[in-house]
């Protein structure tokens, strides 16, 4: 089932694509997932917490800055360090999260989410603006983000007691739901975006060695973190870890470019990232369930 509804979704985004109302729908289906299911996901797993959710927060922030720092030495771009390191966690890093690890990973994953939310929150404006942007415009950014927004109702929820209740039968049948629509929106999303997308096989090569060197920085990372840092169940969360490096550039990066610089030139990054990560993380998909085949033969 985790790897079927992504498929089907997808299918059914390519095909809504072809219709008139496809403009109206997209959009609609992108807010309805990172307005509503990905909240819930949120308050969800941060209600009945799990150990090491911070130390993943802290992770993904920490891994963002460093991808950002790396793209800028190399090749002082703002744009194409912003493409670098702030990537498409929402309605695509989920759907395939959870197709790959299950449904268990989801705590894992909001963790991530949240970490590299407040990242892209902070930066991606300063990178894309040349005016300075102050303290206070940062900060209430972040405070208004969807997933800061569910990170204080979260608390909220735990401050009476939720947590505690004697028969969470009805918030679990929500939060399932929740991710079953973040799953089927997110690869929807994906389908129609993709359906109408022109890419030329310069900007899949570009896209390829872009990703080959975020892959790099993930083996590194991430084996650094397995070894050195206290992360709680970090055997269970290695794997959702690396996919992090595995994601294209977040969508939301092209509408922050033209509204500050007037251009889109990151609009190919994204589609021909985009493209490339699918095909990236097929293959990861592959390792990881040939592996626990093996394994369990």
């Amino acid at each position: 089932m985790n790897l079927i509804l992504p498929v089907v979704a997808f299918i059914v985004g390519l095909l809504l694509a072809q219709g008139t109302y496809s403009e109206r729908l997209k959009p609609w289906l992108a807010t309805v997932l990172a307005r509503v299911f990905i909240p819930v996901v949120i308050i969800y797993n941060m209600v009945f917490y799990q150990a090491g959710s911070l130390a993943l927060m802290l992770f993904s922030f920490v891994v963002s800055l460093i991808l950002f720092a790396v793209y800028m030495a190399l090749f002082k771009e703002r744009l194409g360090a912003l493409c670098f390191s702030y990537v498409n966690m929402a309605w695509l890093g989920f759907p395939f999260a959870i197709a790959i690890f299950g449904p268990q990973i989801s705590s894992a994953m909001v963790a991530l989410y949240i970490g590299g939310s407040i990242f892209g929150n902070i930066w991606a404006v300063t990178a894309v603006s040349d005016a300075p942007q102050s303290m206070r415009t940062i900060v209430q950014k972040v405070v208004q983000s969807p997933p800061c927004v569910a990170l204080i109702l979260a608390g909220l929820c735990r401050l009476v007691g939720i947590q505690n209740i004697h028969d969470p039968h009805i918030f679990e049948l929500i939060y399932s739901a929740a991710k079953i629509g973040m799953s089927f929106a997110g690869m929807c999303v994906l389908g129609m975006w993709l359906r109408h997308t022109k890419v030329h096989v310069q900007d899949l090569k570009r896209s390829a060695a872009i990703l080959g060197l975020k892959v790099i920085c993930g083996v590194v990372l991430c084996t650094a973190a397995y070894f050195y840092l206290p992360i709680a169940n970090i055997q269970q969360s290695i794997g959702v870890m690396f996919l992090l490096f595995c994601l294209p550039p977040a969508a939301n990066i092209v509408a922050l470019e033209t509204h500050y610089q007037g251009t889109g030139v990151s609009a190919k990054y994204i589609a021909s990232g985009t493209i490339m990560s699918c095909i990236l993380i097929a293959l990861y998909a592959l390792i990881i369930h040939t592996t626990s085949l093996l394994s369990w033969m």
